[in-house]
């Protein structure tokens, strides 16, 4: 059983990606046939789907927390963590800005037509910047969490993150406690992610049934695009900042990480690529291990720029897709809001399913967009870990010529 368990654990995505392909099948020859499919995979999807949504809101506001909490207890690394943050944060702020505009300009899922999955996240729309504005600050955080306002859970996680270090060692012992409560919600996610075949399977046969041929076709255009996105990005933005900024050969970057690259897409975890990229960026690069121990293990925490661009793609395509209109004033929130999460988004693989809920709660999608999601998660992740990782790696290279390193 043990060897079964390892085994499985290293061939997961080949299970996932499985689990879509018999999904899709089962939804075009055999949900239409036998109502007792549909009930059953329908049933158990929602379970599915249950599993990962009761631990949203605990785990977005426990990564925001840590992580603004591991960035304040990190200014003893001086300039090489604020040089840092400063690339990272504006990096993810352009891909998130990028993939709210790229997908607005070509009408990404416009014509597309989904009859969605039943689910049971509750979209809560947002009639206004101003009305937002307004209930910024949540008087009653536990209704935020009950009521689901994503915004005010981020707020109340911003306000407790920065208070933490504001009241240093007196704040330790909540900080410990936020800290299991992260570990526990990430453990829990983890486990569900085991089951993570069977559900995609089972959430794609009801939007399939209900969609035909047509799902698929758009499903697979819009992955093609994304990916262009993807990588467009990394070679512009990256091989830009590394040539401008790090006064190194793009071609020679890109040869030396590919390693690390190739780690990321198969594992779709940034976090257990941290060796490897230190490794490659140390060796090939000449980048010191001062800065790649800090650089590293913050960009694997902070640096989400792909899933910044897949988050706000994939809002842009189930909004066209869904004839949901998203005005400038809910473009700018989806922005401010897609740079935070994606912040708070953790590096294990199915990490960004959270962020997408949150965003498509605040965006007012309909709630079975959830189904179709996480059904094309893995595919997504594969793309956006490994772009991550090339986004970790280059700010090595940009911090490296940059900051004067004392000896």
């Amino acid at each position: 059983m043990k060897g079964f368990y390892q085994w499985y654990r290293k061939h997961i995505t080949g299970a996932i990606f499985a689990g879509l392909i018999l999904g899709i099948l089962t939804g075009l020859f055999l949900a239409n046939k036998f109502e007792v499919v549909l009930t059953a995979t329908s049933a158990l999807g929602s379970i599915y789907m249950n599993a990962l949504n009761m631990m949203i809101f605990p785990l977005v506001f426990c990564s925001i927390v840590m992580g603004i909490a591991s960035i304040g207890s990190a200014k003893t690394t001086g300039k090489i963590t604020g040089a840092a943050m400063l690339f990272f944060l504006c990096t993810t702020a352009l891909a998130s800005f990028m993939g709210l505009i790229i997908p607005r300009l070509i009408h990404l899922g416009r014509g597309v037509k989904f009859e969605m999955a039943t689910s049971d996240i509750q979209a809560t729309k947002m009639d206004s910047i101003l009305d937002t504005v307004k209930s910024l600050i949540p008087s009653n955080p536990v209704k935020a969490f009950a009521e689901g306002n994503m915004l005010q859970v981020l707020v109340f996680s911003l306000v407790i993150g920065f208070t933490l270090i504001a009241i240093g060692e007196k704040g330790e012992p909540l900080l410990k406690v936020i800290d299991s409560l992260n570990e526990v919600c990430l453990k829990i996610i983890s486990t569900v992610m085991y089951f993570t075949p069977i559900g995609v399977f089972c959430t794609i046969v009801p939007v399939v049934e209900a969609n035909g041929t047509s799902t698929i076709v758009s499903l697979a255009t819009q992955l093609v695009i994304l990916y262009i996105a993807f990588f467009g990005f990394a070679l512009v933005v990256y091989g830009a900042a590394v040539k401008v900024l790090g006064k190194t050969s793009p071609i020679r970057f890109f040869r030396a990480i590919m390693p690390a690259a190739l780690n990321a897409f198969g594992t779709c975890s940034s976090s257990a690529t941290i060796p490897l990229s230190k490794q490659c960026v140390e060796d090939e690069l000449g980048v010191s291990n001062q800065v790649s121990s800090i650089t590293i293990p913050l960009g694997a925490t902070v640096n989400m720029d792909a899933v910044s661009i897949l988050m706000s793609f994939m809002i842009m395509f189930f909004a066209n897709a869904c004839n949901v209109n998203i005005s400038i004033s809910m473009m700018v929130l989806v922005l401010l809001a897609n740079v935070l999460l994606s912040v708070g988004t953790p590096g294990i693989p199915g990490g960004a399913i959270a962020s997408f809920a949150a965003l498509a709660t605040m965006a007012g999608l309909p709630a079975g967009v959830m189904g179709v999601y996480i059904s094309i998660n893995t595919l997504c992740d594969m793309g956006a870990t490994c772009v991550n990782v090339i986004g970790d790696m280059a700010g090595c290279v940009v911090l490296q010529e940059q900051i004067d390193i004392e000896a």
